[in-house]
């Protein structure tokens, strides 16, 4: 005889009873009612996991700034020369290490500026138009101020990191690399 409690049986969707049911059906029997019931100890560990999976990310955020603050100021590097980029014109540099592209832009005669060139959203790479005034992400068509880095439209939820230029001369110098969260 056929248990009526329909919290612990599945009616089958045809309405006949089990032993009337395909062979597939006999074969995988799935009381969905009953798969959707959690059990205390289910969630008890289901939380535990989660709250440990916090607690690991929490401390690896520690530890990256901890690393961070331990390597102390970025290294000064020349990026190029004033004659090298002209009005209007962009160079691509890798600073503070050679997998971390950034942009020097030379919007106007005595204006210098430089940001990293991944787009804070996925990390594609941002491209100057100089004349707009922006940097363009062409993959989801994001968009940044040229002269502070700020997001203007799109996805990206962080303005660009600024580097900090020095000028000795003719020669462009990188001293320092600037994480904003906000402008």
């Amino acid at each position: 005889m056929v248990d009526e409690d329909r919290d612990y049986n599945t009616i089958p969707p045809d309405g006949r009873p089990p032993l009337e049911q395909p062979e597939w059906r006999q074969d995988f029997p799935i009381d969905v009612p009953q798969d959707n019931y959690i059990s205390r100890r289910e969630f008890t560990k289901f939380l535990v996991l989660i709250s440990a999976a916090f607690t690991v990310g929490q401390g690896w955020i520690v530890y990256e700034n901890w690393q961070r603050k331990r390597a102390g100021k970025l290294p000064r590097m020349k990026v190029a020369t004033l004659d090298k980029i002209p009005v209007g014109g962009s160079l691509v540099f890798f600073y503070p290490k050679e997998d971390e592209p950034c942009v020097l832009v030379r919007p106007e005669a005595n204006k210098l500026l430089a940001f990293g060139q991944k787009c804070t959203h996925l990390s594609c790479a941002v491209i100057p138009e100089v004349k707009e005034k922006v940097f363009a992400c062409p993959c989801h068509h994001g968009y940044f101020a040229m002269d502070d880095g700020r997001v203007l439209a799109g996805p990206p939820p962080r303005p660009l990191p600024r580097v900090k230029l020095e000028i000795h001369g003719n020669d462009i110098y990188a001293t320092d690399m600037e994480l904003r969260t906000v402008v």
